[in-house]
């Protein structure tokens, strides 16, 4: 299969007045053409960071400290300013979590939509572009598309407007949609439906997606694959499938437990994670989890694990995989 986005051991920081928060901390991955690699983690874990740094969206603050991203065998680290310009919203397209503060109130939203088709294709007449603006709001299933092109903001609904975001992305027809917990603002049917268009849409244009959310539910009606997140680093990597069948590291059976079933006993209560994620500014030396960890064994505050092969195009990063771990109490010790 083809990789359309190669990331190795990208390290990202901010400075602030207490310190450097070292948000990302050597994470890898790849992006398979036309395929969808969900990122899991709850808040803080280094996910979105991962994504902006991905498109030099950090700000002033921000810095990529070492590590290399490919875009289709392009390094995109040592681009300026100008020629992440023409790759942002070309070749790699975001969608934001919150439609409402992405987009501006004060424009009507075919001008928006607009907007990017001008600063990407500026052959294209006024015409031209409302034209394209009707087609992208038809595609992304907006009713009567022609009447909305006026239309502001305030006066769509919160699945509405992310529908105006998925168009607006999807203008320049991007080989990479980076999606960054897109349907977390809005209700469950709404959330189905964006997940249904988006997945649609993928098939139809052939477009790869990166999915950023803190809900694994979420991942399984879209991605292929799934990279979880904790203390800026991916604590495991596997297939859609295995990592719901068979899940390799405690932090993913920690959020695992923690989805609600429908089918689970009333008055049985969910299992929440215990503890805080982890200082940034001051990261552990060891596994980042372990103190939140019912597994957490002495080497684990102490060293980082290595990451671990636990089957084909699968790894995982826990010294409970390793051959000398012990094994009462071990929930991997027929894994290994």
């Amino acid at each position: 299969m083809e990789t359309i986005l190669q990331v190795r051991d990208l390290h990202t920081s901010f400075l602030t007045s207490n310190g450097e928060v070292q948000a990302v901390r050597g994470v890898s991955f790849d992006v398979e053409k036309g395929k969808t690699l969900g990122i899991v983690g709850e808040s803080g874990s280094g996910k979105s960071v991962t994504s902006l740094s991905i498109l030099q969206l950090l700000g002033s603050t921000g810095r990529i400290n070492s590590g290399s991203i490919k875009l289709d065998g392009e390094e995109l680290t040592t681009k300026n300013k100008k020629e992440m310009r023409r790759i942002r919203g070309g070749r790699i397209a975001m969608i934001f979590q919150d439609p409402m503060t992405s987009l501006n109130p004060l424009i009507p939203l075919g001008d928006q939509v607009g907007e990017m088709l001008w600063e990407h294709k500026k052959e294209m007449s006024k015409a031209e572009r409302d034209a394209k603006v009707v087609e992208l709001f038809r595609m992304v299933r907006i009713p009567e598309p022609e009447k909305r092109l006026k239309s502001y903001p305030h006066e769509f609904s919160g699945g509405m407007r992310q529908r105006v975001m998925i168009a607006m992305a999807l203008a320049c027809r991007p080989e990479l949609l980076i999606a960054d917990e897109p349907t977390t603002a809005l209700d469950v049917s709404i959330q189905d439906q964006i997940l249904k268009l988006m997945r649609s849409l993928q098939q139809e244009m052939g477009m790869s997606i990166m999915f950023i959310t803190h809900d694994l539910g979420v991942v399984a009606e879209l991605a292929d694959r799934v990279a979880v997140m904790y203390g800026g680093l991916i604590m495991e990597e596997a297939d859609i499938f295995d990592i719901f069948k068979d899940p390799r590291h405690p932090y993913t059976l920690g959020l695992l437990a923690s989805i609600p079933d429908m089918n689970q006993d009333k008055s049985k209560k969910l299992q929440p994670i215990p503890g805080s994620p982890p200082d940034m500014i001051r990261p552990p030396k060891g596994c980042p989890f372990a103190p939140r960890c019912p597994y957490a064994m002495r080497i684990c505050a102490d060293e980082l694990p290595p990451y671990v092969s636990t089957g084909e195009n699968r790894r995982s990063m826990c010294w409970l995989l390793d051959p000398e771990a012990p094994e009462t109490g071990n929930p991997f010790r027929n894994k290994k």
